[in-house]
């Protein structure tokens, strides 16, 4: 995720990052750009049309659909953002529920190798669901040390929640934990698949294909008629108001494709990993 500072405007106008919407659209900007410079030589150089023409009547209905194009990119908006948000509150709550679940132990637990099981296991979680809803390979050095074999399981994050759970029951028989000590930090235990499968839910229900595609179309379209009616107040000039509107279109449209999605590793989406390497200091410290 890009750290910035909200507060530098003139940062924002001038300088171009990475995941700048411009940089990702200059090849269709070209087009289009060429695109309605050809259309507007037509309608003025080689027809020759009057301001009377029929033609200038379409820009009453590029008003009309505006203002639904708007609210369809509102909307696509924000639901793009509630995924984004909703992603960043389960880790939020990773955060925190791992570091209770350290305090809790270190209070109950008196011996060191114990608290030494749970100070490499509970960072280990953020670790893994980081890779795991990343879709990359997680290293079997989380569960070697570990003496568990996890090569033909598919889903890491589940075993070492299964690890953790076998451990307290196993000091549960050795008398190390009381029946209140388990009920005291179940919450906490229990959190871990709650949230993981609140990340799975948000990775693995996209926006609904029929949805995305018809809004794609809708500004492909609307943009590609707009020179048509503009030619006729604005001449030449419709050619950078037309790469402009398409511009702003098209990037709300992308940046709402970008943070849907928000476990990738985009330049906006969230620094899971980093937050699980400061839950791995975290725990240290606690433990």
């Amino acid at each position: 995720m890009i750290s910035y500072n909200p507060k530098d405007w003139f940062a924002f106008i001038f300088r171009f990052h990475k995941a700048d919407t411009f940089r990702q659209l200059l090849p269709v900007i070209i087009c289009i750009g060429i695109y309605t410079g050809i259309i507007a030589f037509l309608e003025i150089e080689y027809f020759k049309l009057s301001e009377n023409h029929h033609l200038k009547n379409i820009t009453i209905m590029h008003s009309m659909l505006g203002f639904v194009i708007s609210l369809l990119l509102v909307f696509r908006t924000n639901t793009a953002y509630d995924r984004w948000w909703e992603g960043r509150k389960q880790w939020g709550a990773l955060v925190n529920n791992s570091r209770n679940l350290a305090v809790k132990l270190s209070a109950i637990l008196l011996e060191k190798e114990d608290k030494i099981f749970f100070r490499k296991t509970i960072p280990s979680f953020a670790q893994a669901l980081s890779l795991h809803l990343k879709d990359e390979k997680i290293s079997h050095e989380l569960f070697e040390e570990f003496n568990i074999n996890v090569a033909h399981k598919k889903h890491k994050p589940n075993q070492l929640v299964k690890l953790m759970s076998k451990k307290l029951f196993e000091l549960k028989r050795q008398n190390k934990l009381t029946d209140e000590n388990l009920l005291y930090i179940n919450p906490e235990m229990t959190s871990f698949l709650d949230i993981c499968g609140a990340c799975e839910r948000i990775k693995n229900t996209p926006i609904p294909y029929s949805y995305s595609v018809f809004l794609k179309k809708f500004i492909f379209f609307y943009v590609m008629t707009l020179p048509f009616g503009y030619v006729f107040s604005l001449g030449y000039y419709t050619i950078p108001v037309v790469i402009f509107i398409f511009y702003v279109l098209a990037s709300l449209e992308l940046i709402a494709e970008e943070i849907e999605e928000p476990f990738g590793n985009d330049e906006n989406d969230l620094p899971t990993q980093r937050m699980a390497e400061n839950i791995k200091k975290n725990i240290e410290e606690i433990l």
